[in-house]
C-alpha cells in the first residue's frame, strides 16, 4: 500500500461493544457515531486487538463488557493490550423497549457500544488479582452451604416419604454427629431405602468437612496477611459480627475508600429503596432489586444477633416498632449496622457504640 494511502485512525475514538459467552464474542464497533462493524470471534482479548490494529491502526480504543460468569480475567488482559476496557453491572446498562422485546447477541452488543460511545455507563471496580482469589474462596464457602442445605432437605424428604421419624431425645435445631448418628441408626426394613439414607447421609458429612476445610483455609490466609488481618480483626469488635461475615465483608468490599459517602454503600449493597414517582406522586417500594447478595442477607442476619448485644441498637429498634413491623425495622438497622462498619474501617478503631450513630 502506498505510504500516503496508509490506514491511520490517530485522534479517532473507536467503541466496542462486546456481548461475551463461553465459546464466542458478539462484537459490534462503532466510529464517529456509526456502526461500522459488526463480527463474531473466538473469546480472546488478543484476537480483538489484532482486528482493531488491522483494520484501525493507530487509533484509540475503548471496550466494554457486562459483568458475568466471565470475571475479569478478560479486562486485565484488554488492558494490558491498550485497550481502554470497562466492565458495567447489566442492570445498569440503558436499554430500548425493542431490544427488551428482541434479545440477541448482536443487539446486545450493539447497545453496549452504542452507550459506551455517548458516555452513558460507569465501569464497576475491578479487584486485583490477589484480591479476587480471596473472594473465589469466599463464595465457595457459601456454595457448599447452599448444597449442605439441599443435602439436610433430600434427607428430611426421604424420611417423611417412609415415615420415619427421628428419635425425640435427639432432635435438634442443627444437625450434630449425634444426630446423624441416630439418622444411620434408623429401623428401616428395606435395604433399598437404608442405602439411600446412607448415602445422602455420607454426602451431608462429605460436604460439611468441605465447608470446615475451607473456613480453616480462610482463617490460615487471614493469619498470614498483616493488612486484611487488621481488618478482620477490627471487623470483629462490632456486635453481631463473627468471622464468616467479616470476612466476606472484605473479600466482597476490599476497599471501604472507594465508598465516600453511607448511601454508596448501602446502595452497594441493596439497603437503597425503590421508589416510583410519577407528577406529584411519590411511593417507596421497598428495598431495591439490585444488592450484593452475598453481603445482604447476612448483614439483616447479624442484625437481630447485634440488637441483642448494643443496648443503643436495643432502644433504635424498639423505637421503629412502634411504628412499623419488627421485619422492616430490622433493615433500617441493618443499614445502622452498616454505617458502624464503614466507620471502624474507615477509623481504623475498634468498635465504641458511645462514638458510633
Amino acid at each position: 500500500m502506498n505510504q500516503d494511502t496508509q490506514l491511520n485512525f490517530s485522534c479517532q475514538n473507536l467503541y466496542v461493544g462486546i456481548d461475551v459467552h463461553k465459546l464466542s464474542w458478539s462484537v459490534t464497533i462503532i466510529l464517529n457515531g456509526m456502526k461500522v462493524k459488526k463480527l463474531s470471534m473466538n473469546p480472546e482479548p488478543k484476537e480483538l486487538y489484532n482486528y482493531l490494529t488491522k483494520h484501525y491502526p493507530q487509533g484509540e480504543y475503548y471496550s466494554v463488557y457486562e459483568a458475568g460468569f466471565s470475571g475479569f480475567w478478560a479486562d486485565r488482559e484488554l488492558r494490558s493490550l491498550g485497550i481502554n476496557n470497562i466492565v458495567v453491572n447489566p442492570a445498569d446498562v440503558p436499554t430500548k423497549s425493542r431490544e427488551r422485546r428482541r434479545k440477541t447477541d448482536r443487539i446486545d452488543s450493539e447497545k453496549l457500544a452504542r452507550e459506551l460511545s455517548v458516555s452513558h455507563l460507569d465501569g464497576i471496580y475491578i479487584p486485583e488479582e490477589k484480591a479476587e482469589a480471596l473472594r473465589v474462596l469466599v463464595r465457595l464457602r457459601r456454595q457448599l452451604v447452599t448444597d449442605q442445605t439441599r443435602e439436610k432437605n433430600r434427607i428430611k424428604s426421604l424420611l417423611l416419604f417412609l415415615g420415619q421419624r427421628v428419635p425425640e431425645d435427639v432432635k435438634e435445631k442443627h444437625w450434630s454427629k449425634r444426630y446423624i448418628m441416630a439418622l444411620r441408626n434408623l429401623p428401616i426394613d428395606q435395604e433399598e431405602s437404608k442405602i439411600a439414607l446412607v448415602e445422602l447421609l455420607d454426602s451431608l458429612e462429605s460436604t460439611r468437612n468441605q465447608i470446615a476445610s475451607v473456613v480453616k483455609q480462610l482463617r490460615n490466609y487471614v493469619a498470614k496477611d498483616k493488612e486484611i488481618s487488621k481488618v478482620i480483626n477490627l471487623l470483629l469488635t462490632i456486635p453481631g459480627i463473627g468471622f464468616v461475615l467479616a470476612i466476606i465483608l472484605y473479600s466482597e468490599i476490599i476497599d471501604i475508600k472507594r465508598f465516600g459517602r453511607l448511601d454508596e454503600l448501602a446502595a452497594y449493597v441493596g439497603f437503597s429503596p425503590a421508589v416510583y414517582s410519577s407528577g406529584e406522586k411519590e411511593r417507596t417500594l421497598g428495598l431495591s432489586k439490585q444488592k450484593n447478595k452475598y453481603i445482604r442477607n447476612f448483614l439483616i442476619e447479624a442484625s437481630w444477633i447485634a440488637i441483642r448485644r448494643d443496648t443503643s441498637l436495643q432502644m433504635a429498634y424498639g423505637k421503629l416498632c412502634g411504628r412499623m413491623p419488627g421485619n422492616k425495622a430490622v433493615i433500617r438497622i441493618s443499614k445502622k449496622l452498616l454505617n458502624r462498619i464503614r466507620y471502624v474501617w474507615n477509623t481504623e478503631q475498634p468498635y465504641n457504640f458511645s462514638v458510633v450513630k
